[in-house]
């Protein structure tokens, strides 16, 4: 089980820190083409959603790696949280096809989030 939950780990850090990293860098104006759903959103508020994004990407496979282990669970909670706030958007947007991607992400959240957590045995 542990090869599976770093491979989930991993592909939720690539596909977080692919986001977030895009949320840092790009203007606002460039993201609404690629998502809308941050059309009410202010500037510094994605930014903040993209630096979350990266850290607890961070999190999931850089902390256990330096002996922070004990941070994967809330790195993934963290996660977990941003994509419940997205699901919530994007469904008072109505985009309704938006959901599934999201829930399958908070999904994989919540999977390394149990998996690691030290006083759960799996």
């Amino acid at each position: 089980m542990t090869v599976v939950l770093w491979i989930l780990q991993a592909v939720l850090a690539a596909v977080f820190v692919g986001l977030g990293t895009f949320k840092l860098i790009k203007p606002k104006e460039a993201l609404l083409g690629r998502m809308g759903a941050l059309e009410g959103f202010r500037p510094i508020s994605i930014k903040a959603i993209g630096l979350s994004e990266v850290l607890g990407a961070l999190g999931l496979v850089v902390a256990p790696l330096v002996g922070w282990g004990a941070l994967v669970p809330w790195a993934a909670l963290g996660l977990g949280s941003v994509m419940i706030a997205a699901a919530i958007v994007h469904g008072e947007r109505g985009e309704w096809t938006m959901l599934l991607p999201t829930g399958a992400l908070l999904a994989l959240c919540l999977v390394v989030m149990y998996g690691r957590s030290a006083d759960i045995p799996l």
